[in-house]
C-alpha cells in the first residue's frame, strides 16, 4: 500500500497539470473568439414635446343622397368607387309626369299674361306706367264734355246777370230776361248731368284697374306654379351634392323609390378627420390648432400633417378618455375613411430624446419585441427597447437606453447577452 502512494501522487500531479493547460487553452480560445462589431453612440437631443395616440380616419362629409320626389328609376350612371364632381348626375327618375305638369303650368302662365294685357288695353294702361284715371280715353272724353258744359253754364250765368241789370234800367223786357234765365238753368242742369257722367266713367275706370290688379295677382300665381313645375322636373334628375366618392348605390334602374328611399351614399375625402381617443390626463395639454403627425400602415415611410380642429369637452366616464379630432388635407385621396392611424400631437416646448441608427434595432419575432445590443467593458449586453419616431436613418428610442450608450450596428445575429466583442476602430 505504501508503494502505491507515490504513483497516485504522480498521476494526480499529471492530471492537475493537464487540466490547467486545458483551462489556459480555453481562455486563450475565448479571447481569440471575440466578435468583431461596429458600434455607435446613442445621441441625445431636444425634440418637440408630443404625445402619441391611435385613431381612425373618417370622411369630412358623408351623405345618404335621397330623392326630392318619388318615382321610378330610369338610369343610374355611376357605380360604387366612382369619383363624382358636385352637380354631376348620379340618378335619373322618370320625368314624364313632371314634364306634363310643366307644360300645363306654361299654358296657364301664357293665359294669365294674355288676360293681364287685355285688361290693361281696356283702359289704356301700359306696363311700367303708373295708373292715372284721367288718362283713360273714356274718362278723358267725359272730362272734356264736363269742362265744356261747365263753361257754357258759366257763360249763361254771366248773361243772366247782365240781363238782370238791364231789366232794372228798363233797357230789356222782363220776358227777355226770363228767357235768358231759363237758358242759364238749362246749362247748369246739363253741366251737372255731364259731371255725373264723368264721375261714373272715372269710377268704372277705377274698377277696371282693380281688374288689372287681380290679373296681376293671377299672373304671379301662375309664375309660382310654373316655378314649382320647373323644380319638379329638375328634381327628377338627382345630382351629387359635393365632390366625392360613391360608396354605395342601392337604387337600380326600374326600381321605384319613395321620398324615404336612398339613391346613393357619398363621402368627401378631399379632407379627412382623424378621431383620437385621448386619456383624460391630456385634457389640460390639448389645444385647438396644435399640429398632428399621423402614420398609416399603407404608407409606412410617410408622415401626414394635420391640425387639431375639435376637442370633445366631455370625458367618457367608463373609459376615461375624450375625443380629439384632427383634420388632414387629402387632395389625392391617399388617406381613406376607416384607415387606422398612429398619430403624434405636438405640444409646445421640447423634451430630451435618444436616437440611434435604425440598423441597430432588431426585432425578435418570438416575443414581438425590439432589441438592441449595447457594448460595455468588451461585452455585448442585450436591451429591450421601445422605438419611436424615425428621423431619416435614425430612430428615437423611448425607453431602454440612454444618451451616450454605445450600440452595435453590425453582426447582431452573432451576438448574445454577455458575448465578448471587439469594436472596430
Amino acid at each position: 500500500m505504501t508503494r502505491l502512494a507515490p504513483a497516485v501522487f504522480l498521476i494526480s500531479v499529471l492530471f492537475a497539470t493537464g487540466c490547467s493547460k486545458q483551462s489556459q487553452t480555453a481562455n486563450a480560445q475565448t479571447n481569440t473568439q471575440a466578435i468583431l462589431v461596429s458600434a455607435v453612440e446613442a445621441v441625445g437631443k431636444i425634440v418637440p414635446a408630443s404625445f402619441e395616440e391611435t385613431g381612425t380616419f373618417n370622411p369630412d362629409e358623408t351623405s345618404d343622397v335621397a330623392p326630392l320626389v318619388a318615382g321610378r328609376v330610369v338610369a343610374t350612371p355611376v357605380n360604387v368607387g366612382d369619383f363624382v364632381k358636385q352637380g354631376q348626375v348620379i340618378c335619373e327618375l322618370d320625368h314624364r309626369d313632371a314634364q306634363l305638369k310643366l307644360d300645363q303650368a306654361k299654358a296657364q302662365m301664357d293665359q294669365a299674361v294674355f288676360l293681364l294685357r287685355q285688361a290693361e288695353s281696356r283702359i289704356g294702361v301700359t306696363e311700367g306706367v303708373n295708373f292715372d284715371v284721367n288718362k283713360v280715353p273714356e274718362v278723358a272724353a267725359a272730362k272734356a264734355n264736363y269742362e265744356s258744359a261747365l263753361a257754357q253754364a258759366k257763360l249763361a250765368a254771366a248773361d243772366a246777370k247782365r240781363y238782370e241789370a238791364l231789366v232794372a234800367t228798363g233797357d230789356v223786357s222782363r220776358s227777355t230776361y226770363d228767357k235768358v234765365r231759363t237758358q242759364q238753368e238749362t246749362a247748369e242742369a246739363q253741366a251737372n248731368a255731364v259731371k255725373q257722367q264723368y264721375e261714373a266713367t272715372a269710377n268704372l275706370a277705377r274698377q277696371n284697374y282693380r281688374g288689372i290688379e287681380f290679373s296681376q295677382a293671377s299672373l304671379e300665381a301662375a309664375r309660382s306654379q310654373l316655378a314649382q313645375a320647373e323644380k319638379g322636373l329638375q328634381d327628377t334628375t338627382i345630382r351629387a351634392p359635393f365632390d366625392g366618392y360613391i360608396t354605395a348605390r342601392p337604387a337600380s334602374a326600374g326600381e321605384y323609390v319613395a321620398l324615404t328611399g336612398k339613391i346613393a351614399t357619398m363621402v368627401r375625402v378631399g379632407r379627412v378627420k382623424l378621431e383620437l381617443q385621448t386619456p383624460e390626463q391630456r385634457a389640460g395639454q390639448t389645444r385647438i390648432g396644435m399640429a398632428v403627425v399621423a402614420r398609416v400602415a399603407a404608407y409606412p415611410n410617410r408622415e401626414f400633417a394635420g391640425r387639431v380642429t375639435a376637442i370633445n369637452p366631455s370625458v367618457d366616464p367608463n373609459s376615461r378618455v375624450f375625443t380629439v379630432e384632427a383634420q388632414f388635407s387629402n387632395p389625392k385621396g391617399e388617406l381613406r375613411p376607416g384607415m387606422f392611424a398612429t398619430a403624434r400631437v405636438l405640444l409646445p416646448g421640447g423634451e430630451n430624446a435618444v436616437f440611434i441608427p435604425r440598423k441597430a434595432v432588431i426585432r425578435d419575432k418570438t416575443t414581438d419585441s425590439y432589441q438592441v445590443f449595447t457594448i460595455n467593458g468588451g461585452k455585448a449586453h442585450l436591451r429591450v427597447v421601445v422605438p419611436g419616431d424615425e428621423d431619416g436613418d435614425w430612430i428615437r428610442i423611448n425607453s431602454g437606453i440612454s444618451g451616450g450608450d454605445s450600440v452595435a450596428i453590425s453582426n447582431q445575429s452573432e451576438l448574445f447577452d454577455g458575448a465578448p466583442v471587439q469594436t472596430k476602430s
